[in-house]
């Protein structure tokens, strides 16, 4: 990276130089303007992305067939909640107000990942989703553990060890699925059906059209491109479909011996676009309830506030004292 006209060169320097090296960067540390707008926008989708994700999911946890699948669901719903507060909060070591990022993403002025806007109308979708979406994450992800940038690094550690955990936990409960009856085999298969295309696009563009991820990649903020992800995902799944006993839905797809790696067909990038646009299935209905939901608890977020005013100002009167 060169040093850019505006910036102050010695400080420019430096923070090559920590990037060059393999070095974190902390928010007491100098940084361009555009690693910090890079950061903050690539943060703030996977916060929201994070809540977001839990309305897919949540809406069967009333309706899961035993108590125990509930537990494991409403568990992982509020696992999903934590992770997003831990990405809200690395994004406000960078000067991001976390309410304005809200208001960002309930305007339609920010996005988070277009795999949440498709529904949910089984229950094996709930498998699917921990198996295919969390695997995804999971190999999107790991690699953020070590990004450049300190607090979101050190956030990924534990998201990540979460990550793995749903997605074992979702390919647990297809097993389950797959061992019953010939209709749950059938929605097993119908779900995976659906998702497969989803969640390849799930890791963005190709890299020819993607417009992030080389100045992402130069700063070290991700390690891996959209491709790679995605053919590391493709690696990844194709076993473990074969021991589950279903069928991914690409009759391109096949072991190429000279690569080493499995070639697979290309997703309709037209509707990855459709949908990052707004117009994917449940675009309007998942960002409706975001916003009811941050409306109704306007009154929590105002008396947490006025509390903490209390208690700052007794303790201002007690330090005079």
């Amino acid at each position: 990276m060169t040093t850019t006209p505006t910036a102050p060169a010695p400080l420019q320097e430096q923070f090559d130089a920590t990037i060059a090296r393999d070095q974190r960067i902390e928010p007491r540390d100098w940084m361009p303007d555009g690693y910090r707008k890079t950061l903050i926008r690539q943060i703030a989708q996977h916060a929201h992305s994070e809540i977001i994700g839990m309305q897919p999911e949540g809406e069967w946890i009333t309706r899961a067939p035993s108590l125990r699948r509930k537990a494991i669901l409403f568990a992982k719903v509020q696992d999903e909640a934590g992770h997003g507060l831990y990405l809200y909060s690395a994004a406000e070591t960078l000067g991001a107000d976390r309410a304005d990022l809200t208001e960002r993403l309930i305007e339609g002025r920010q996005k988070y990942s277009s795999i949440f806007n498709y529904p949910t109308p089984t229950f094996a979708d709930v498998g699917v989703i921990g198996w295919f979406v969390d695997g995804a994450a999971i190999c999107n992800q790991v690699p953020l553990c070590r990004s450049s940038y300190g607090p979101y690094a050190r956030a990924m550690v534990r998201i990540c060890k979460e990550e793995s955990f749903h997605q074992r936990q979702g390919y647990e409960l297809l097993l389950t699925m797959m061992r019953g009856t010939e209709a749950q085999r059938e929605m097993v298969q119908d779900a995976v059906d659906r998702w497969w295309w989803p969640s390849l696009m799930m890791f963005g563009p190709p890299d020819g059209d993607s417009p992030n991820s080389a100045a992402s990649m130069a700063w070290k903020i991700k390690r891996h491109s959209n491709d790679e992800l995605r053919q590391r995902f493709v690696d990844m799944t194709v076993p473990q479909a074969e021991k589950l006993g279903v069928t991914l839905p690409d009759p391109d797809l096949r072991w190429n011996e000279e690569r080493g790696r499995h070639d697979f067909g290309t997703p309709d990038w037209s509707e990855l676009q459709r949908v990052i646009r707004g117009d994917g299935p449940c675009n309007t209905e998942r960002v409706a309830r975001r916003r009811s939901a941050h409306e109704e608890g306007a009154w929590v977020r105002q008396a947490a506030a006025a509390h903490a005013a209390r208690r700052a100002a007794r303790a201002e009167k007690e330090v005079a004292a």
